[in-house]
């Protein structure tokens, strides 16, 4: 239940492909409207797939030569030795391949995946904002997170949607302040989807900010959210700049780097378009028009992946996206997203990589 009547959303209807509002967003009229072949560069995508080849083989060749240990020490060199030779050998395929994907895609093909556009300046009229927070079992800290955000002298309201929590979250957010709502559908996906459709509804602020409500994220980061926003639709804070980073939190070291390397990963796939350097984070501010046309082509059924459903997705769909070095907390209370622990954050990782490069449809559930 949620603690405030809002009318039903009203659904609105993904753009056409090639529409005169997705030519204005390439910096475009309708009689400016690029080649089919011009399309056809801007949606080659070689230096992610070299990327990774290139890993790949650097990969392979490392495995054949470490093989040397096991080949001397146990006496398994009659065994292993040419399967280590192999494995050094065809190493360079992958390698020679990925390497010349990514001098083609960034020597010739980047210039015009880029165009020809000017730095945008487009300052909000209203700098007031709505705050969505996803909750999960945080009775702990969602109260706090309310109180925190709602003294923020530019928060009109604080949304908190509980994805069915099993302790005090919806209740301890609805008494700090908070308009509550609860998600039944278990997912972070679908919280975070809840989140952003329950905050556009809001006509009388313009912007949306989206974060957690386990104190991960403090509220005076709207603050420099807001300094990005003339440039961007959405602006993306990230996690990445050590000291703005408190020393002890749940991304570990290997989720750190690895996040960073899914994040070039997907700068590669809009080369560009954008600059990444975190995929996984949700603090965030977007527009709420941005939001409008953006929200019928997500799927919230995408789970712990939903972060980068969404970068993906934006850019995808010609959305500018910048982004902005925010602090980062330990959390209050235990992680129960894809920062449980390194195994979990590498499955993480590799369903954010496919479906960056095969399709989120793939991640639906």
């Amino acid at each position: 239940m949620r603690n405030e009547k809002f009318p039903e959303a009203i659904p609105v209807e993904p753009a056409e492909v090639l529409s005169e509002s997705e030519l204005d967003r390439l910096g475009m009229g309708a009689s400016e409207a690029p080649s089919p072949r011009t399309l056809a560069t801007r949606r080659a995508r070689l230096l992610p797939y070299g990327m990774l080849l290139v890993c790949l083989g650097i990969s392979t060749y490392l495995i054949g030569v470490a093989m040397v240990f096991p080949r001397y020490l146990l006496a398994l060199d009659a065994w292993l030795k040419p399967v280590s030779e192999w494995l050094v050998w065809y190493s360079g395929i992958p390698l020679v391949a990925g390497t010349a994907m990514i001098l083609f895609d960034l020597l010739v093909l980047l210039d015009h995946k880029r165009g020809a556009y000017e730095v945008r300046y487009d300052p909000p009229a209203n700098r007031r904002v709505t705050v969505a927070l996803t909750a999960y079992n945080d009775e702990d800290s969602v109260a706090p997170a309310v109180r925190d955000f709602l003294a923020h002298p530019l928060v009109s309201r604080v949304i908190v949607v509980s994805n069915n929590s099993s302790d005090r979250t919806f209740e301890r957010a609805e008494a700090a302040g908070a308009l509550t709502f609860n998600e039944m559908q278990p997912g972070y996906g679908r919280c975070v989807f809840r989140c952003l459709s329950e905050a556009a509804r809001f006509s009388d602020t313009e912007l949306v900010v989206l974060c957690e409500g386990d104190l991960t994220f403090r509220a005076y980061d709207i603050d420099k959210l807001l300094a990005y926003a003339p440039h961007a639709d959405i602006v993306n804070g990230t996690r990445t700049v050590e000291p703005l980073r408190q020393a002890s939190t749940q991304l570990t070291t290997f989720m750190y780097y690895g996040n960073l390397f899914v994040g070039k990963l997907l700068e590669a796939k809009h080369l560009g378009r954008c600059t990444i350097t975190d995929v996984g984070t949700t603090y965030k501010l977007c527009r709420r028009d941005a939001l409008d046309r953006l929200l019928p082509a997500l799927d919230p059924a995408v789970n712990l992946e939903f972060n980068a459903h969404f970068l993906d997705t934006a850019l995808a769909e010609g959305h500018t996206l910048v982004e902005c070095p925010v602090t980062f907390h330990a959390r209050v209370g235990e992680s129960k997203g894809g920062n449980v622990n390194n195994l979990r954050g590498l499955k993480v990782g590799l369903r954010m990589i496919s479906g960056m490069l095969l399709g989120w449809k793939r991640l639906a559930q």
